[in-house]
């Protein structure tokens, strides 16, 4: 079952790069901001349309989880948003790998210090020479 989950996330991360793409061109065409907000838009909808049909939580609560619950959203924005701009800029593959190592550190720092309800996971040196060798490859990308 866990290797549906791994070939799960790597189509997922494929349909990233081209997410990130297809809104960077959206981007030259309509606007950089328009382009995240067109994302956001198209995706609300589609969302809204899900929950009609399957949801099972309780979206009122929304109002009164911590706030700092609620930041998932900011932080979507940002990241979108710096893609729609980075990626003419730099390329596709040279934003999407700076995005993946980015994520690694901030995933290990999360873990080792179980943070967000995350279990405790000590970093090892396994994973600081993985990180490392990715950032060496940012540059032999770039």
């Amino acid at each position: 079952m866990k290797v549906l989950f791994y070939i799960a996330a790597l189509l997922a991360g494929a349909a990233l790069s081209v997410e990130g793409a297809l809104y960077a061109i959206l981007g030259e065409s309509i606007g950089k901001l328009e382009s995240s907000l067109y994302n956001f838009v198209v995706g609300t909808i589609i969302l809204g349309i899900a929950l009609l049909f399957w949801g099972k939580g309780t979206l009122s609560y929304t109002v009164k989880a911590p706030k700092w619950q609620l930041t998932g959203g900011l932080l979507g924005i940002i990241y979108l948003t710096v893609l729609v701009i980075g990626i003419p800029l730099i390329g596709v593959g040279l934003a999407m790998s700076s995005v993946v190592v980015g994520q690694l550190v901030m995933s290990m720092i999360i873990e080792h210090k179980g943070w967000l309800g995350s279990p405790m996971v000590k970093v090892r040196p396994e994973k600081i020479i993985a990180v490392f060798l990715m950032l060496v490859s940012i540059f032999l990308i770039y």
